[in-house]
């Protein structure tokens, strides 16, 4: 066997403002960003539609509004959040017991030897994907 490791690593881009999204279809394809709106509120996350705008995470609430003054500011649901991370994660354990997760939205996978036998790490990398979409 080869001392080659195969290792997918995973983030979940714009992971919040996607399951706002999907939960409330009155806001997809909007531009919309999880966090606070006011003075003081920070972005956690900005949807694709936003950061056409350039509106990103960590970015204050007044300048993402400035950037894109359409944006919807959205409350975080972190136990909701949580719990998508763990079905997500669920279907990384059908593949490797080797999960490394570092967020609630990332992770890596060591599927050098994995459950389904596949030999591609790409392979597996694009099922896992079909699968969370």
């Amino acid at each position: 066997m080869s001392d080659l490791r195969k290792i997918i690593h995973i983030d979940m881009d714009a992971f919040y403002a996607s399951v706002e999204q999907r939960d409330f279809p009155e806001l997809r394809g909007k531009a919309i960003a999880v966090g606070g709106g006011e003075k003081r509120g920070v972005t956690t996350t900005a949807s694709y539609e936003a950061r056409k705008f350039g509106v990103r995470s960590a970015m204050p609430g007044w300048q993402a509004i400035k950037l894109c003054p359409e944006l919807i500011f959205v409350k975080p649901r972190f136990e909701v959040y949580r719990e998508v991370s763990r079905q997500i994660r669920s279907i990384f354990f059908e593949y490797t017991d080797l999960v490394e997760p570092m967020a609630l939205d990332e992770a890596y996978l060591d599927v050098t030897v994995n459950k389904k036998n596949m030999a591609i790490a790409t392979d597996i990398a694009k099922e896992i994907r079909q699968k969370i979409s």
